[in-house]
């Protein structure tokens, strides 16, 4: 492969969130020199956002690794060559097996925004070494979802609203957060149509909440009690699809009894939203045609989250809208994001969900001389110092462990914590895909093909973990020699090869993504040996959804490997009929199991007052990780890319501004039980007043042209707290966090 010429325009796609937009890209002296739509894409269909044109920012900055890193004792760093980063790293580890067995070695990661391939072959090293305990990112936003879910119907479902008669958006701002494809059009149409509707559950005023026609504003972490009370008025006035319950639906009854005995009048004076209006939103729902619901961080990182999951889906299933245009849907995945693995962490007893753990227990699962902590960890594409609650708390446990090693792109605030940094090619410098597949009808898949050579010095994860692997010896060269040779002759020939070898050879079987990069991968177009583990996926996903792959238009997994190999805008890989959902239940009788009784505990306690989280010396709720127009996750430390909002402004309401002697561009101190923090005001009526955000993606530092650390903004999780957190999913309580804000008088940002 060769860079490319300032005249291609060549196809791949925005990281910046699970959508991954496609864009076309013009390469120029190793620079992303032009940045557009794809309007091939088969979900994005030529959209982006203001952010994928930045993108150079993330590819061409100086925070980029070019060596392996190896630290002395005295903290500093070291450059090392390659190999000797391979065997230090592979006898470390193994000699952290061999004296406390694999299960004390953490893995973290598996992916950031739209690099996932790595997260497959690490998996490999990972069960080499008996490895078995993981987190990422999810853990901290989606687990009490999938929780629910899980006993719901065993899936995760999507919402299709570009065709929904009426959308609900809880905790969610896709104006500026996505989530969904071509997120903006779709609101637009949405708002522009009078035969639609748009609800949105939210304390603040967000650009979703300015267009929406149902606006619930509810008081910072009570959206539980207003979506029991949207849910009760379908029950108490009739709203309910009895047909579809009586059919596909069982505990109905049960649910619905307990929703009677809701008080619409107390549960929305509780969450402050008038009566009427909550009314009006449940008989929209409970009176239109199609109903598509999204929920997000807003209640996934608030008080009740897991129980405000359950309720929302609530509004859906009573209503009967699953398996129609413009509702709710069960959908096909080339690769799940969950895997199947539950139980408890060795330390604390913490649950594990979606086989994650919680990652607000992750200190304390190291912390510890409890036998069985955790003794060394492997982050892989992901910045946990910096992005898990009470940093200060995180930064302490992972020094005091035995072996870390860190693999990224940049010298992160985690990588500075590790004994080795090994340093990746970017994602515009390696083949790469996104495994946030979760449309319907039409399942899509884009498996993105490099850019530009890898820089020099640095590798591949897949080509990292690989040579990990080898280093360990767990299997001989010769074991893969006939796989090789049946990978030249092609497809079938290597199917039945590799069908039989992984049969007969348990070695084999349990690092599958290993065996496919060194022996398919090799045959695979120059710079896409990553793409090896695609195959395997392929070939699942034909067997679990045969008649949707064939409708796609692929007959096997072959032909289906084959197309995305050949797409290199994407290839939609399952085509689904409405009637598929039910089968996409996985109970038994293909029926929605309603009733959770933990979650209908949790409902009937609703009837008591809630606790009260603020207190006279902490009296705001600050809210941390706000989407902004100008904020992105944390690939992004190159500040310059910032036309707006450079510091991170912490937004606050008119009211607590005059209560507070705030104005404009001031500084003030932050202050929670976690620690304090600085930040210029901004003041708006778009909060409640007792209510306060900062953005996330700030408090990263960054060495500018001129040689100069700086650090703009907050880093977020310098003022969160790893014990605020859900009691079901652990996920943290990043949006209700009590807080004290004082003015710096004669402080300001313009000074």
């Amino acid at each position: 492969m060769t860079d490319a010429k300032p005249a291609d325009w060549q196809s791949t796609a925005c990281i910046l969130c699970e959508c991954n937009c496609g864009i076309v890209v013009q390469v120029e002296d190793r620079t992303l020199s032009r940045i557009r739509g794809d309007k091939n894409h088969p979900a994005s269909q030529g959209y982006t956002c203001n952010k994928a044109l930045r993108l150079d920012h993330y590819q061409n900055n100086r925070a980029r690794l070019r060596s392996p890193m190896r630290r002395r004792a005295d903290g500093s760093f070291e450059e090392i060559d390659w190999d000797t980063a391979i065997v230090e790293i592979a006898e470390g580890f193994k000699h952290i097996r061999d004296t406390y067995g694999g299960d004390k070695i953490f893995y973290y990661g598996g992916g950031g925004q739209g690099n996932h391939l790595g997260g497959a072959y690490s998996g490999a090293f990972l069960k080499a070494l008996g490895s078995k305990y993981r987190s990422n990112a999810l853990a901290q936003e989606k687990t009490g979802e999938a929780w629910v879910d899980a006993h719901l119907y065993g899936g995760h479902t999507r919402g299709e609203f570009e065709h929904a008669e009426v959308s609900v958006f809880v905790g969610k701002n896709p104006w500026m957060s996505q989530s969904f494809p071509r997120a903006r059009v779709v609101l637009n149409e949405i708002a522009k149509d009078p035969n639609r509707s748009l609800i949105v559950i939210d304390p603040v005023v967000t650009d979703t909440a300015k267009m929406s026609d149902f606006h619930l504003r509810v008081r910072p972490g009570t959206d539980a009690w207003c979506l029991a009370a949207l849910a009760a008025v379908l029950v108490q006035e009739n709203l309910c699809n009895e047909a579809f319950l009586a059919e596909y639906v069982h505990g109905a009854d049960t649910v619905r009894e307990a929703l009677r005995d809701v008080s619409v009048a107390d549960y929305a004076e509780r969450c402050g939203v008038d009566e009427e209006l909550v009314r009006a939103a449940a008989r929209r729902i409970g009176t239109a045609e199609s109903v598509s619901v999204f929920e997000d961080l807003g209640i996934q990182q608030a008080p009740n989250s897991t129980l405000s999951s359950y309720l929302n889906k609530l509004l859906w299933i009573l209503t009967g809208n699953f398996a129609k245009k413009g509702g709710q849907h069960l959908h096909s995945s080339l690769a799940s994001l969950f895997s199947t693995v539950s139980g408890r962490t060795p330390v604390t007893g913490a649950p594990i969900i979606a086989g994650l753990i919680p990652s607000n227990a992750v200190p304390e699962e190291i912390l510890t001389d409890h036998p069985d902590r955790f003794r060394a960890m492997i982050v892989e594409s992901g910045n946990p110092a910096h992005s898990l609650a009470d940093s200060t708390a995180c930064r302490e446990a992972f020094a005091s462990l035995e072996l870390m090693v860190v693999v990224d792109v940049a010298m992160t605030e985690t990588a500075r914590l590790a004994h080795y940094v090994l340093p990746a090619a970017s994602q515009y410098e390696k083949t790469e895909a996104t495994f946030f597949n979760f449309e319907f009808p039409h399942n899509g898949f884009h498996l993105r093909r490099p850019l530009l050579k890898p820089l020099e010095g640095t590798l591949p994860e897949p080509e990292i973990w690989a040579r990990l692997v080898r280093a360990l010896g767990v299997i001989d060269d010769a074991e893969l020699r006939p796989l090789r040779e049946a990978a030249e002759q092609g497809l079938e020939a290597y199917g039945e090869a590799f069908l039989g070898a992984v049969a007969g050879n348990p070695s084999m079987a349990r690092l599958v993504p290993y065996v496919l990069y060194e022996t398919l991968g090799p045959t695979l177009p120059d710079g896409m040996a990553g793409a090896a583990a695609v195959w395997g996926l392929a070939q699942k996903t034909a067997m679990t959804y045969p008649e949707a792959v064939r409708r796609a238009g692929h007959a096997d997994g072959n032909a289906l490997f084959e197309a995305i190999l050949n797409s290199p805008s994407g290839v939609v890989f399952t085509a689904h009929n409405y009637e598929d959902d039910f089968a996409l239940i996985s109970h038994s009788d293909h029926k929605i199991a309603l009733e959770i009784p933990e979650m209908l505990r949790d409902l009937r306690a609703l009837s008591t007052p809630p606790p009260q989280l603020t207190t006279a010396e902490l009296p705001i709720v600050l809210s941390v990780g706000e989407r902004r127009a100008y904020t992105a996750n944390d690939i992004f430390r190159d500040p310059s890319w910032r036309k707006r909002d450079a510091d991170g402004a912490l937004r606050v309401s008119v009211e607590d501004a005059q209560d507070l002697g705030l104005v404009d561009g001031c500084r003030a101190r932050i202050t929670t039980a976690a620690g304090s923090a600085e930040a210029t005001v901004e003041i708006t009526e778009t909060m409640l007043p007792g209510h306060a955000a900062l953005p996330n993606g700030f408090g990263l530092d960054y060495v500018d042209a001129d040689g100069t650390t700086v650090v703009p903004g907050v880093a977020p999780n310098a003022l969160t707290s790893t014990g605020w957190r859900d009691s079901y999913a652990g996920t943290p309580w990043h949006k209700h966090v009590p807080a004290r804000i004082e003015a710096l008088v004669g402080i300001s940002s313009r000074s």
